[in-house]
């Protein structure tokens, strides 16, 4: 079996199929460090993905995951941290909301203590993990799924499904961050204006403090805007005002692969190999990655 894509719904699942013992292959045109998932901030939370029906058992089966991983943060790259969504109130989300643990009204928002992930690091500890289970990663482009020498073919290409399927109903939202060094900043804070693409968020992260974000709609660009980043510091430091003075270390740009729906199913390519689709989850990759890997590895069966 070979799984295309080596970003955190590809590495996941390859790591639920490996420890099934299913013998497993990562083909990916980049490594892992180069991927969207790399820049990612990553805060477990539902955002920007469809649908959501689907999506809450997803993002709980994960986020059990992650609350696990927490006991080993130095290893797995994650953290339980308290912050708040301000302006989200709880009568306003689905059902799934009621078993976050802790998830409680605030005067500003929502108050939550939740798994913040510091990506280099879960990205290469996955990687480590899917070594432990023999299982090999190569960089190649692939660029027809069908031409892929196996029985059965995850597709986990994210934005590259665009191409690939093709499927024009990938699109990219583009977010830009700024990371600068910590002036003591020890919860987490996002503040999201869904009408005007612009957010207020901070994550604390062992490799600085990440200052976000922008969300544009089919916006292909990779390279830094220096006035969108001023904004981005901007809007920070409204919040806590010692980031207006705190150095920039690094900029980044991450292009998120959003679709009307996440894609997950299987069906057979023309010489009836099993073809199984898992991609399209917008801004919430890291947040639904266990349950969707799961259920993609569900959806695995033999040829024939």
């Amino acid at each position: 079996m070979i799984v295309v894509g080596a970003g955190i719904i590809g590495l996941t699942t390859a790591v639920v199929l490996a420890e099934r013992g299913v013998r497993v292959r990562v083909w990916a045109r980049e490594p892992a460090e180069d991927t969207t998932s790399a820049v990612a901030g990553a805060l477990w939370w539902p955002y920007r993905i469809e649908p959501q029906p689907l999506v809450g058992a997803w993002a709980l089966e994960s986020l059990g995951v992650y609350e696990e991983l927490a006991a080993r943060p130095a290893e797995t790259g994650v953290r339980l941290r308290d912050g708040v969504l301000r302006g989200t109130r709880l009568d306003g989300l689905d059902a799934w909301a009621a078993r976050v643990p802790g998830l409680r009204q605030g005067d500003e928002g929502l108050l939550a203590r939740l798994p913040l992930i510091d990506m280099p690091v879960h990205l290469a500890w996955l990687r480590a993990r899917l070594l432990a289970a023999g299982v090999v990663v190569e960089e190649r482009t692939v660029t027809d799924l069908s031409g892929v020498p196996a029985p059965v073919v995850v597709n986990c290409a994210g934005l590259g499904a665009r191409e690939l399927v093709p499927d024009p109903a990938v699109r990219p939202v583009r977010g830009q961050l700024v990371v600068v060094e910590n002036p003591g900043v020890t919860s987490w804070f996002v503040s999201a204006d869904h009408s005007s693409g612009t957010s207020a968020y901070f994550f604390p992260q062992p490799g600085g403090l990440i200052l976000g974000g922008t969300a544009e709609d089919d916006a292909w660009s990779l390279t830094p805007d220096p006035a969108v980043a001023e904004g981005i510091v901007a809007r920070c430091a409204a919040v806590r005002p010692e980031i207006a003075d705190a150095r920039v270390l690094a900029h980044r740009v991450g292009l998120r692969p959003a679709r009307h729906a996440v894609r997950l199913e299987r069906h057979r390519l023309p010489d009836g190999r099993l073809l199984v689709h898992n991609y399209g989850h917008g801004g919430a990759g890291v947040t639904v990655a266990w349950g969707c890997a799961r259920e993609a590895a569900g959806l695995v069966r033999p040829a024939g």
